[in-house]
């Protein structure tokens, strides 16, 4: 039986998820570069904006690298589309409403926030090979040099 969630070493399940320019996006669509797919909790929030941000500052660096570079949340695809216009992201933000890609890579977690408790997405970053195996995650992402640091990571693929 296939495994049904993300493993260092191992080629991560395929899913498909909508995506902002109004395709489907597919993960084994990927395969022959690199992949960076960020999670990310919420739309509009100084967290995310601040991640998003970075990532797209150096996208020319992950794209010279061969990396294709995605963000995950569970907001609706017209929230993505308002977030990516407002701030001209140059990759595709994937929609997960269903948190289907949020299980397969295990970032659906309780959190708490002034002591109540809920279900939410914990940041988190994975790097895949050209061939869709994982080869880094980082969980409990802190926005600060995390892009730089998963720009490094790649390029000692």
């Amino acid at each position: 039986m296939a495994e049904k969630t993300a493993t260092i070493d191992r080629k991560v399940p395929d899913f498909t998820l909508p995506a902002t320019g109004g395709k489907p996006w597919k993960l084994s669509a990927a395969r022959g570069k690199a992949l960076v797919v960020y999670f990310y909790p919420k739309d509009n929030t100084s967290g995310c904006t601040s991640e998003s941000i970075a990532f797209s500052n150096l996208h020319d660096a992950f794209r010279k690298a061969k990396a294709v570079v995605v963000g995950v949340s569970p907001d609706s695809i017209a929230s993505h589309e308002k977030f990516k216009a407002k701030y001209a992201f140059p990759f595709e933000l994937l929609s997960d409403e269903e948190k289907k890609a949020c299980e397969i890579f295990g970032v659906w977690k309780e959190k708490s926030m002034y002591g109540r408790k809920y279900m939410g997405v914990e940041r988190s970053t994975f790097l895949l090979d050209a061939e869709g195996v994982l080869r880094r995650e980082w969980r409990k992402v802190k926005v600060n040099g995390h892009a730089e640091e998963v720009l490094e990571a790649l390029r000692d693929l």
